[in-house]
């Protein structure tokens, strides 16, 4: 990371001093690439958990190619078939192709936890470095707000706001996002307010640069390990929100696939034909556990005490 010297004479008009700045955060950015590299080479587990999620999400891509048939596609004469060469992990009540159901919902999955994640990381990331680097009435209206929206249970507001705004995708991202939104502000709001009182961040305020160039050249990349940590977590976490979610039926409309809603949809035949509930759920357990075992590595990796350095 780039610090900022009180012998530092600063800036100077033209190119070269943005560039070499420029060149010093992006080497900062290498160490912790490195760091990370390192840390998973030690613990392997976390590979594992990256290469079981590569594989999800590849399979996710690739669902128009891998899938053998079409998943809304349905056939009266193969109701509840058990797996087979033609259907690989069986059909559901409709005759429709297990395997390539799953395939196409783990787009919906990875897509709404993925982007519902960034999103919340984006929101409340910012809100958090404003906050603690403003502090005084700042700091204290957002993260009072902050307090309000932690107030609700997570599945509650949830509800509320997808009962609000009807079940659809896009609506299902912001409600899983503003629940989120309070977590990363306060976790970004933490380490910024220890990173703001540093004297290379003094120096920066002598030297005349903005509040916005000190958050993200200066805060940010202090500020970006835990939040990253976090996020693979509450990903898994928001997959679990959407599948709940799916099983309720307040998510896209049938007969689009979800991993929750065909949970919901094997239900009631689990004791005759059990694979319509547990293949879903096997995903969802997979994919939980990978993004766990990815969290561990990246805790490790930005935290000095976890690692060997």
């Amino acid at each position: 990371m780039s610090e900022i010297r009180a012998d530092d004479p600063g800036p100077t008009p033209g190119e070269p001093v943005a560039t070499s700045e420029a060149a010093i955060v992006a080497a900062g950015w290498r160490r912790a690439l490195g760091n990370l590299v390192r840390v998973f080479n030690t613990n392997k587990t976390s590979w594992l958990g990256l290469g079981i999620f590569v594989v999800i999400a590849m399979a996710a891509i690739l669902a128009p190619v891998l899938a053998p048939h079409d998943p809304a596609a349905q056939s009266v004469l193969h109701r509840l078939d058990p797996p087979s060469a033609d259907f690989p992990l069986g059909t559901d009540a409709f005759g429709r192709d297990v395997l390539s159901r799953l395939l196409y919902g783990a787009q919906i999955s990875l897509l709404v936890g993925v982007a519902s994640v960034f999103l919340a990381m984006l929101v409340g990331g910012t809100l958090g470095i404003v906050a603690g680097y403003r502090g005084g009435r700042t700091d204290t209206l957002i993260m009072r707000a902050m307090d309000v929206l932690l107030s609700f249970p997570t599945l509650i507001m949830g509800l509320l706001i997808v009962a609000m705004l009807g079940p659809n995708l896009v609506n299902m991202i912001i409600a899983i996002a503003l629940t989120l939104v309070p977590k990363f502000a306060r976790i970004a709001r933490a380490p910024t307010v220890s990173v703001k009182e540093r004297a290379y961040i003094e120096a920066g305020r002598a030297l005349g640069y903005s509040d916005i160039r000190i958050m993200v050249v200066h805060i940010l990349p202090n500020v970006i390990g835990e939040v990253l940590v976090l996020a693979s977590l509450w990903t898994a976490n928001a997959i679990q929100i959407e599948a709940g979610f799916s099983f309720i039926g307040l998510t896209v409309r049938p007969p689009t696939p979800t991993w929750g809603g065909m949970i919901r949809e094997g239900f009631e035949q689990i004791f005759n034909n059990p694979w319509l509930a547990v293949y879903p759920g096997l995903c969802i357990l997979l994919t939980v556990f990978s993004l766990n075992l990815l969290g561990d590595g990246i805790r490790d990796a930005v935290d000095p005490k976890l690692r060997d350095v």
